[in-house]
């Protein structure tokens, strides 16, 4: 592990960096979307989700930068596993009480019909996210970072 730990991390960071850098851009610029996206999970007052909706795509661009560029990986990691593991929670609860939506991961977002709903993929992709940032965790000594771990 110790040979090829740093490159395994440099590959986590890459991913999971980019993955949230690219879901926060497709959402950043289109407001009134991002807010109807959060608004479809049913679980948020209106104003609350509407401020999420507009702050979460800036969250998720920040974190991914940082992680792209290797500065802060274990607190930039905990932040990505924490929102990993929102948007289990969130997808899993709009699955469990019936909702037919796009979860809006990647921009849209909204009502769509319920053969249209992916929601197990969904899941298992943030999963998988989620163990990356574990990853990066427990191991921020990675190749090409910006900030040395000592």
């Amino acid at each position: 592990m110790k040979k090829y730990g740093p490159w395994i991390g440099l590959l986590s960071r890459l991913i999971l960096g980019g993955v949230l850098a690219f879901a926060g851009y497709l959402k950043a610029f289109n407001p009134s979307k991002a807010k109807m996206a959060v608004r479809a999970y049913e679980v948020l007052p209106i104003p609350v989700a509407n401020v999420f909706g507009i702050a979460l795509p800036w969250l998720e661009i920040g974190a991914g930068l940082l992680l792209i560029l290797g500065v802060a990986v274990r607190h930039t990691s905990i932040f990505a596993g924490a929102l990993m593991l929102l948007f289990i929670a969130a997808i899993s609860q709009a699955w469990a009480r019936g909702l037919s939506i796009d979860c809006g991961c990647f921009g849209g977002g909204g009502q769509v019909d319920p053969k249209d709903t992916k929601y197990l993929p969904e899941i298992a992709r943030d999963f998988g996210l989620l163990i990356l940032s574990v990853y990066l965790f427990r191991y921020p000594r990675t190749r090409f970072a910006l900030e040395k771990v000592g």
